[in-house]
């Protein structure tokens, strides 16, 4: 069964966080939230959630995948962080997946993850950025390149999860979590 660590911050976008939490582990992975700090985290339109653990209870473990909400400040503060950014080359490193959506693929850019690769994020925020020339942005819903994964925004958000648990269990476990949502469009029985 795969690990998954998705960082919690205050100003997180709740629509990705909660749709990765829950989609993921309708999938049977082991899903850990970690907060920055301990307590609580208001997301960006008010929402409290509360991380299993913090992230420094989090840091030490096993991770197939990291992957990080969007939403602002959210993802300004989860690129603040330096622990983020050592876990991010970590899991790199080691050939584990990690992954960002809207507001934080610019994390994975500020932590060199995105040199030479493919990769999509809400309209302007990549842009901006001084990525290099061997930096691909693409208009792609989900955009995978090697051991990264990015996506667009909140309206993304379920089919980059669906993405993640094809790519970490494959198509079958991925209509079988696709299936029961009745998505308009999506996979059906």
């Amino acid at each position: 069964m795969a690990r998954i660590l998705i960082p919690l911050a205050n100003g997180s976008e709740e629509l990705e966080a909660v749709t990765l939490i829950d989609l993921l582990r309708r999938a049977g992975f082991d899903v850990v939230t970690a907060g920055l700090v301990p307590g609580p985290v208001r997301c960006s339109r008010g929402t409290m959630l509360l991380p299993d653990q913090t992230l420094d209870e989090a840091e030490g473990g096993d991770y197939d995948l990291m992957v990080l909400p969007g939403g602002l400040p959210g993802a300004d503060h989860l690129n603040a962080d330096p622990r983020i950014h050592r876990l991010l080359k970590k899991l790199s490193e080691q050939g584990r997946f990690v992954g960002a959506i809207c507001a934080a693929p610019k994390v994975l850019a500020d932590a060199g993850l995105l040199k030479g690769r493919k990769a999509t994020s809400f309209p302007g925020v990549l842009e901006g950025m001084e990525l290099g020339d061997d930096t691909t942005l693409t208009a792609e819903t989900v955009q995978r390149d090697g051991n990264v994964i990015t996506s667009r925004g909140p309206g993304t958000a379920m089919d980059f999860a669906l993405a993640l648990i094809e790519l970490l269990a494959g198509p079958e476990k991925r209509r079988e979590v696709e299936v029961p949502l009745q998505r308009p469009g999506g996979r059906q029985a």
